[in-house]
């Protein structure tokens, strides 16, 4: 049984009922699943699992958060070559540069992307309810 964090940030709760969806989709596919606000996640915990989701939605100019979510993230780098995971997040306005950037960012880092990035615009309706789930099933 594969072991996935889901570790997500969230201003409104959109991100955070996308992180949900992902866990519920990770644990279909049989894997042991512990959900971390990035409060309550650091680098320290990257080998105590085979898979990660992170979860942060864009904030300011398509950026990640930079109080809590960003500074986990950036400790979290180097343990990202090799490992498996998978990204997702809402946003409000632009297009997904900054998932775009920030998937980019992981690859550069070795990163192994289990499947696209999910993004949703606002809370999740049907559809993204639906990649998050087949994004935790990918992860497992």
């Amino acid at each position: 049984m594969s072991k996935v964090a889901v570790v997500y940030w969230s201003g409104t709760g959109n991100t955070e009922a996308m992180a949900h969806f992902v866990a519920e989709g990770a644990k279909e596919a049989g894997a042991e699943v512990s959900v971390f606000t990035a409060a309550e996640f650091s680098a320290d915990k990257m080998d105590e699992f085979d898979a990660i989701a992170f979860g942060c939605p864009s904030m300011g100019a398509e950026q990640l958060e930079e109080s809590e979510f960003e500074p986990m993230f950036s400790d979290c780098e180097a343990k990202l070559k090799g490992k498996k995971i998978a990204l997702f997040g809402s946003y409000g306005w632009g297009d997904g540069e900054w998932m775009r950037t920030w998937e980019e960012t992981c690859k550069n880092d070795g990163a192994v992307m289990a499947c696209d990035f999910v993004i949703c615009n606002e809370a999740p309706d049907a559809d993204a309810e639906t990649a998050c789930t087949d994004l935790g099933k990918a992860l497992a």
